[in-house]
């Protein structure tokens, strides 16, 4: 995923010590203990997205151009179902989970006991600016922390009113918001943490690890990276070609698991080609730049950046741009050269690149060749090599005949594996990544073995041995 909040070197900012150390007095005061208060928490960020829809869909439009659906299903409704469910799941969350104790323990009795970490730091990013900020936020409330959030300021429309709204809706006393840039997170990052979520690129990523390791803090890293879609000839390629468009140029490719680029020989490519035009013009029409369905990108910067990647290929579908309106139009391109710029770094943008693999093999040397992604798709009807793709390719997330739809079970771990990430969150992962797993056992008083005990001796090593 492209860079968020911090671009630069660490600098000097604003002193946020007297805050972190308001926020490390509530939690010391075991308010957030109270899984009563975590269910009103969780019920309130439910509310502020009913309640606030409207303003969240005219923030998310103005810094990204999402239609009120998109809004919606990517952001308030995903952000509103992860909040009820950590509610609808914390009594069996945080029970204690019981584990045998062996002969030599006994009597006794061990279990695993969740507790809360303290104060956590939320870093979101601006390509999902409500979702990938109050989603972390809702999980480490759900672990019983006290939480601080920083919005990107890349999304200033959705940042300021997060500021806005978090306190109306939250316990101000515990959740925190801090709007800024460089300054500002390089401030908060200088602070002891019990735990970081950052959600944004590799080099930054590099950067509040390097932070927090100062403390000694956890980090849980979203980094994204090439998520490849491998379509063998043998798919439903009427439905593939479907669900890679729209998994691509959702929120205008600004996606950490959208498809960043498809493996396809020459036969399937032809054939999935028009069917790729179709669905692009059934979704956006003859014109996307006029579709209240399609986003924009989200500044200057980007457009430029991913405007550049055109040139890579020849362009089938699209290639249109307007940098007025920062319009990408949604784009195709073929014979591209795996060493090409756009093969080089994730897109993160509308245009999606086709590149030959003879077969199935081909493709998964192509992917081993590279950095592990945050996600990979394939597209098939056979189980031979869906067992072979799911075994050889390692990535944070895999999809078979569709693409990130994973992200609507809540049971399943999102997070990344070596350069795309570290960590995951969403639903029991979530809590548990913003909880301590204590280790606990508790002895009774008799019998009281004396074999443990000095002195010594080769009879009671003898017995010792029989007991493991």
């Amino acid at each position: 995923m492209p860079e968020s909040a911090v671009k630069t070197p660490l600098v000097s900012g604003p002193d946020y010590t007297e805050l972190f150390e308001g926020l490390a007095a509530e939690f010391l005061s075991g308010k957030t203990l109270d899984l009563a208060w975590r269910r009103a928490q969780l019920k309130a960020v439910q509310r502020m997205m009913r309640d606030s829809e409207a303003d969240l869909f005219a923030a998310l439009k103005s810094d990204l151009g999402k239609s009120a659906q998109e809004a919606f299903v990517t952001e308030t409704s995903y952000v509103s179902a992860d909040a009820a469910y950590s509610g609808r799941k914390l009594n069996r969350w945080t029970r204690r989970r019981r584990v045998s104790t062996p002969i030599i323990g006994q009597p006794g009795r061990s279990w695993v006991q969740p507790e809360p970490l303290g104060t956590v730091l939320v870093i979101g990013a601006w390509n999902y600016p409500v979702q990938l900020t109050l989603s972390g936020m809702s999980a480490a409330i759900a672990a019983g922390n006290c939480v601080v959030i920083k919005p990107s300021e890349l999304a200033p429309a959705t940042s300021a009113l997060l500021a806005k709204l978090v306190p109306q809706y939250l316990d101000d006393d515990c959740v925190k918001v801090i709007e800024g840039a460089v300054t500002e997170t390089t401030a908060l990052l200088d602070l002891p943490f019990d735990h970081i979520l950052y959600t944004g690129g590799g080099t930054v990523g590099r950067i509040v690890m390097a932070a927090a390791a100062k403390h000694l803090t956890p980090v849980t890293l979203e980094l994204g990276g090439k998520s490849p879609c491998v379509v063998l000839s043998d798919a439903d390629l009427e439905a593939t070609a479907k669900r890679i468009a729209w998994g691509k140029f959702t929120n205008a490719g600004q996606t950490c698991i959208a498809p960043d680029y498809i493996l396809a020989d020459a036969d399937t490519e032809a054939l999935l080609l028009p069917l790729l035009e179709k669905s692009i013009r059934e979704m956006f029409g003859d014109d996307p730049q006029k579709s209240d369905s399609y986003g924009r990108m989200i500044n200057e910067r980007h457009f430029e950046r991913v405007s550049a990647f055109i040139d890579c290929g020849y362009t089938v579908i699209g290639g249109q741009t307007d940098a007025a309106e920062k319009y990408i139009a949604p784009t195709v391109l073929t014979d591209v050269k795996p060493g090409s710029a756009i093969m080089k770094e994730e897109i993160f943008g509308p245009v999606l690149p086709i590149v030959r693999a003879e077969n199935l093999e081909d493709a998964i040397a192509q992917i081993r060749g590279g950095d592990k992604p945050l996600a990979a798709y394939l597209f098939t009807s056979n189980k031979r090599a869906e067992r072979k793709f799911l075994e050889q390719v390692s990535c944070g997330s895999a999809c078979v005949n569709d693409v990130m739809m994973f992200m609507a079970v809540h049971d399943l771990p999102f997070g990344g594996v070596g350069a795309s990430g570290m960590g995951a969150y969403s639903g029991q992962r979530g809590f548990e990544t913003f909880s301590h797993m204590k280790a606990v056992m508790k002895r009774g008083w008799w019998p009281d073995l004396e074999l443990r005990y000095a002195p010594h001796s080769e009879k009671k090593l003898k017995i010792l041995r029989k007991l493991r």
